[in-house]
């Protein structure tokens, strides 16, 4: 639309033109035959001087001489007034043609620049998707180490020291950490998140445990702990009951 746009007013500034060069034209030809018409007096007034110089007084040889150079300096006005109507003529093409060379490279600046924002989208886009890729990959490497069904250990004996770990609700988010991607709504949930099976992961030692499975974040663990292991709420169930 701006192309089309700039196109018309480029010919609309253009169209008075060959009027202007037409009537420049018709000028100069004037002026020619001007030109045309002293140079053939000169030509008489030189051949007549020339053939009677000898009979003529010197105030006769000075008035034809002084015709002569009259004539010629007319011409020469009429010399000057034609160059003077070739110099406009080009000046007006010459003020077109730098306008459209100025616009043109405008144009072509303009076209540097979106393609150069186009290429800084394009290397942006391609970051992000490598990146979400990267962490889609993460995601479910993850989610491929499920755990063990549920029941599917042996029960332990109860322990005879339970070592309190830290208090319900202290545990990470760990929302922050997984994709912002639909879960299956058939997957198992797991831990004080319920969330899915992600990362590192460590199973309650108590056979009756109704959660069994936690997140190392979410139980404020970052490694596997020697020994046997019980989930806070198990703790929190044995230190009611004592």
């Amino acid at each position: 639309m701006a192309t089309a746009l700039y196109l018309e007013t480029f010919l609309e500034n253009i169209e008075s033109l060959p009027r202007d060069f037409q009537r420049n034209f018709t000028l100069i030809k004037d002026l020619d035959t001007r030109v045309n018409d002293l140079d053939a007096e000169v030509k008489k007034l030189t051949e007549e001087y020339e053939s009677e110089a000898y009979h003529m007084n010197n105030e006769e040889k000075k008035s034809h001489l002084s015709k002569i150079l009259k004539n010629y300096d007319q011409m020469k006005v009429y010399s000057d007034e034609k160059v003077q109507l070739a110099v406009q003529m080009y000046e007006m093409v010459d003020k077109h043609i730098r306008r459209l060379d100025a616009d043109l490279a405008r144009f072509e600046a303009e076209i540097h620049m979106k393609e150069n924002e186009k290429k800084k989208e394009s290397v942006s886009t391609d970051q992000e998707s490598s990146e979400n890729s990267a962490k889609r990959q993460k995601y479910i490497s993850d989610s491929s180490r499920q755990p063990p069904r549920r029941g599917s250990r042996v029960p332990p004996s109860k322990p005879s020291g339970i070592t309190t770990p830290p208090p319900l609700g202290t545990y990470a988010d760990p929302a922050n950490d997984v994709l912002d991607m639909p879960v299956d709504p058939n997957e198992p949930t797991y831990c004080l998140c319920h969330q899915v099976s992600f990362g590192e992961m460590i199973g309650c030692d108590n056979a009756d445990c109704p959660i069994e499975w936690f997140h190392f974040q979410c139980v404020g663990l970052t490694a596997k702990p020697k020994g046997k292991w019980f989930c806070p709420k198990c703790v929190e169930d044995v230190n009611k009951s004592k």
